[in-house]
């Protein structure tokens, strides 16, 4: 059985060992032996903090072909491709011919016999990924503090990068200035014939000793602007149709990085002939990007997770009963003391401080038909503009969500951003928008920035994207001849001086307390600094698990509910409608959850009752002294 670091370093050395062992792939079942080996090993805690990642450690100091780890989102899914699952190689001198396993390969040995019978043609889908859009600097450290140092051991050997090692976070002029970034590497690879496995499915026949990568041309297509981190290409081999766009993957694979892989495009592109090849040079460009900036990555393990927040277990609710167990008995002293918080920060308003509270814990958890259950977006209505206090109440709620992004509702935004993807067929691929996140992505729109001017169409169409996105939890993606609907779930929250002029499933004016002279001085010293973790830690716990909680309303429960509901239309029929009931019932919810309640209880009930009953009285004081709509 390999060692912990033969797996790690050496997992082609594993596979291929199986590979051998099935006869040289005669016998059937040794690929999912393979897959099951690496997830058996990965069951382990200690073992996958062993792997390192690829969202902490800068890829020049990663190992090619070692086991590695990536936390991505699926940004866009290329077509599948073909590569050789079993081939034959000759040796030069010998002659002696030996069949080798393509799986989890870029690149093959030399002294491939192309015409060899034994040659298995098998196909895999590829994933073109990003780091999660928007993850927070403190959801960052949190993982990297659980990563083992290892990976930063052992530098590249496959080429010697021409600048300083940085962090991915340090490393923003790849990012600002992509036409400036150039890798050279230093290989001694044999003048023998080298053969691209499938990615840029063509012949070489001498690899340069050294090439130049640059990215001038290269976009790698984050969703939100000035973000870092690598982009990569995750080849699946099994299953790829479980996995969707957005999806928010850890990948464990294979790490591939030929400087091979960017000569072979960058001599396809030199010679192609529009007449005799599918693939426009934009497409090549997009599709085999240099490894040095855009690195493979074969997929032996992915899954699928719920959340980005590493204070919390990724098992499920069953495995992790233990954990919420004891998050569920302190859940309400933490409520407590998190709405304290707000309520200073929401300048003495506790009724507002309740309602950014329950908005923070919301998610989507069901659809029936189109329509999305228990979302929650709020309108906090009545911000001050001055000191900048909506850009500050940003950074607090930053602070404690995994992730989110600010977008200030300027004029020139609306009319110049891209919110929503959109389909590039000359270059074959999804260009991406503002609103392709992540589920629970907090998004922050700061609606006091927008001053009068006209919104022309591009600024129509992003604010009926944002409108969709609230009322139906859904993005339509432009394909050019029609859209396609995504179904999302981001917790939008809207500052605003009045009414925004976008919907909201509640809305509630300000009411501060106290009138600081100096705003930024007084959400500074109230502030919880980043040295201040123990306390943030307990408020980032309590927001992520109270999402997590599964809740169920009782037969007994949903009979008082339906009789209480009757009962307060008697008297007035028009003081509550079918949709004050419903909101109502998601007030009523997120207050059970924030309590560490998993049903819904009376009392719960009637303290729902109560803070609606105060916030409609609020608006309608707001209305009579505005003439503003509640």
């Amino acid at each position: 059985m390999p060692s912990t670091h033969d797996w790690i370093n050496e997992p082609l050395a594993v596979v291929e060992g199986m590979f051998a062992a099935s006869q040289n792939g005669q016998s059937s079942g040794w690929e999912a032996k393979a897959v099951e080996f690496f997830v058996e090993q990965l069951k382990e805690k200690e073992a996958q903090s062993l792997v390192p990642s690829l969202n902490d450690v800068p890829l020049h100091y990663l190992k090619p072909n070692s086991l590695v780890k990536f936390r991505c989102l699926i940004q866009d899914m290329f077509d599948p491709e073909f590569y050789m699952g079993v081939y034959e190689t000759v040796d030069p001198s010998t002659k002696a011919k030996m069949l080798r396993c393509g799986k989890y390969k870029d690149v093959t040995e030399s002294g491939v016999d192309l015409n060899s019978k034994s040659t298995v043609t098998a196909e895999r889908q590829t994933f073109y990924c990003v780091p999660i859009p928007g993850e927070n600097q403190w959801a960052k450290d949190g993982y990297a503090a659980t990563t083992s140092n290892q990976g930063r051991a052992v530098p590249s050997t496959s080429y010697v990068p021409s600048r300083q090692k940085r962090s991915y976070e340090e490393d923003e002029e790849m990012e600002v200035q992509p036409q400036k970034q150039k890798e050279t590497h230093a290989g001694s690879q044999s003048a023998t014939e080298q053969h691209g496995n499938g990615d840029c499915k063509r012949q070489e026949t001498e690899a340069p000793s050294s090439q130049a990568a640059s990215a001038s041309h290269l976009d790698l297509n984050f969703p939100l602007p000035g973000e870092k981190g690598p982009s990569c290409l995750v080849k699946v081999y099994e299953d790829w149709d479980s996995f969707k766009l957005n999806d928010t993957l850890e990948v464990y694979g294979v790490l591939s990085v030929s400087p091979a892989l960017s000569a072979l495009a960058e001599e396809k592109d030199a010679f192609l002939d529009p007449t005799e090849s599918m693939e426009t040079a934009e497409e090549l460009r997009v599709h085999c990007p240099p490894a040095s900036l855009v690195p493979r990555l074969h997929m032996l393990y992915g899954k699928r997770v719920a959340h980005n927040n590493p204070l919390l277990p990724h098992a499920s609710l069953e495995e992790s009963s233990a954990f919420f167990s004891s998050t569920l008995g302190e859940m309400a002293a933490v409520r407590a003391e998190l709405l304290s918080y707000f309520t200073h920060v929401l300048l003495g308003d506790a009724l507002a401080a309740e309602y950014l509270l329950l908005h923070l814990i919301s998610t989507v958890y069901s659809r029936r038909d189109v329509l999305p259950l228990g979302k929650f977006t709020l309108n906090l209505s009545g911000c001050p503009t001055v000191s900048s206090y909506t850009e500050l109440l940003y950074q607090i709620i930053q602070q404690l969500v995994p992730s989110s992004f600010y977008l200030a509702m300027s004029l020139q935004n609306m009319n110049q951003m891209r919110l929503v993807p959109k389909k590039d067929y000359v270059a074959n691929r999804l260009v991406s928008g503002a609103l392709q996140l992540a589920r629970n992505t907090s998004l922050f729109l700061d609606e006091t920035q927008l001053e009068q001017g006209q919104l022309d169409a591009t600024g129509v169409r992003n604010v009926t994207a944002l409108g969709n996105l609230i009322s139906w939890q859904k993005v339509d993606y432009d394909f050019n001849y029609h859209q396609m609907e995504f179904p999302c779930n981001i917790n939008v929250l809207v500052a605003s001086e009045g009414r925004s002029l976008l919907p909201s499933d509640c809305h509630i004016h300000l009411q501060p307390q106290v009138a600081p002279p100096r705003m930024e001085e007084y959400l500074s010293s109230i502030h919880l600094h980043p040295q201040a973790s123990s306390q943030l830690n307990k408020f980032r716990v309590f927001l992520g698990a109270a999402r997590l909680l599964d809740y169920s309303i009782s037969e007994e429960v949903t009979k008082a509910v339906e009789d209480d509901f009757v009962d307060m239309r008697k008297d007035d029929p028009q003081s509550i409608s079918a949709d004050d009931l419903h909101r109502l019932l998601v007030v009523a919810r997120l207050l059970s959850l924030s309590l560490g309640q998993t049903s819904l209880s009376r009392d719960s009930w009637l303290r729902a009752k109560h803070i609606e009953t105060l916030r409609r009285s609020r608006m309608e004081q707001h209305k009579s002294v505005n003439g503003n709509e509640p």
